[in-house]
């Protein structure tokens, strides 16, 4: 995520005032989490936060209610005024496991931080494991704030950047989504997010897990990322990965406002893969700001694609 140095706003009508016998508990717990962003080389100023919420089990969530905001990084969070919030849940207390490598593949917390998920040991067989390395240097951050930024939390920003977003949609990541209502749900990546900076989530509904199933992991893979300057916020990023079948998943993101998956029975000839992004991606489809026009993206989509495709099958050639 990028880093911006927030507003500091004074003190106004409208923030709340809190109880006497909660004040010292309430600024205990704002100047750890100061403490915790600061660290992070992030500046913060939530002055209209009166609670900070710790709970260590699920039984334990208090009820969602306007104003809350889950806080796992708090790299977004804390960068900008949210003067909307009145009270944060942190979940660090529920100590979830960073990561765990199973006999079905791969669980990453929701918790995890970027810098946890690359410093992970993978098992040799995993051929796909390169894309960790690759997305996490995807990232426009410096490594303070890789020691602090979350997985799930970039997930959930659903920038069309973010190379969380890439890595997991790109392997077959499904999302555990804790709802509100107390059960649950589970949804592949790639449909987790729904457009820019919007996913499937509800008021109160709190990501818990990404799962890569291990088959994913074993795939042959290519990755090509770019972007407008050279060290600018990915403006096309592309997995494609081909499994012991012979068949091909290209991945595009950052692109795109949404993650857009292309499956092919094998490795399709250049027309045959031109045609299927061309009817697959509208030019709607394609993102719009600062770093990137849509035009010069769905070239570079078009461009990056012909290069997986040939780097897979260059590597399929006995």
């Amino acid at each position: 995520m990028q880093e911006k140095r927030c507003h500091i706003y004074p003190c106004n009508s409208k923030t709340k005032t809190i109880p006497k016998g909660q004040l010292a508990s309430v600024l205990q717990d704002l100047n750890r989490e100061k403490h915790l962003v600061e660290s992070s080389g992030i500046s913060m100023d939530l002055n209209t936060i009166v609670e900070v919420a710790h709970p260590r089990t699920r039984g334990q969530l208090p009820v969602w209610t306007a104003g809350d905001a889950w806080l796992a990084g708090g790299t977004w969070l804390f960068s900008e005024p949210q003067v909307h919030l009145t009270r944060l849940i942190d979940l660090s207390d529920f100590k979830w496991p960073a990561l765990a490598i199973g006999d079905t593949g791969l669980t990453i917390a929701a918790t995890c931080t970027v810098a946890q998920l690359d410093a992970l040991a993978c098992p040799p067989e995993w051929i796909a494991a390169p894309l960790i390395d690759q997305c996490c240097r995807a990232f426009l951050a410096s490594f303070k704030v890789w020691k602090t930024a979350t997985v799930g939390g970039n997930l959930c920003m659903s920038l069309p950047a973010g190379p969380m977003i890439a890595l997991t949609a790109a392997l077959d990541g499904v999302c555990t989504i804790w709802k509100a209502d107390g059960s649950a749900q589970t949804i592949g990546v790639a449909d987790f997010v729904i457009g820019n900076q919007s996913n499937v989530l509800t008021p109160g509904d709190l990501l818990r897990q990404i799962d890569i199933p291990i088959a994913a992991l074993k795939r042959r893979s290519a990755f090509r990322q770019i972007s407008l300057t050279p060290v600018g916020r990915s403006a096309a990023l592309l997995i494609g990965s081909v499994g012991g079948d012979g068949a091909m998943t290209l991945t595009v993101t950052a692109s795109t406002v949404r993650p857009v998956r292309l499956c092919f029975a094998e490795i399709p000839q250049p027309k045959e893969l031109h045609e299927a992004i061309q009817l697959r991606i509208p030019d709607a489809l394609y993102h719009n700001d600062v770093h990137g026009k849509p035009e010069w993206r769905k070239h570079m989509t078009l461009r990056l694609a012909q290069e997986i495709r040939a780097e897979l099958q260059g590597a399929a050639l006995p």
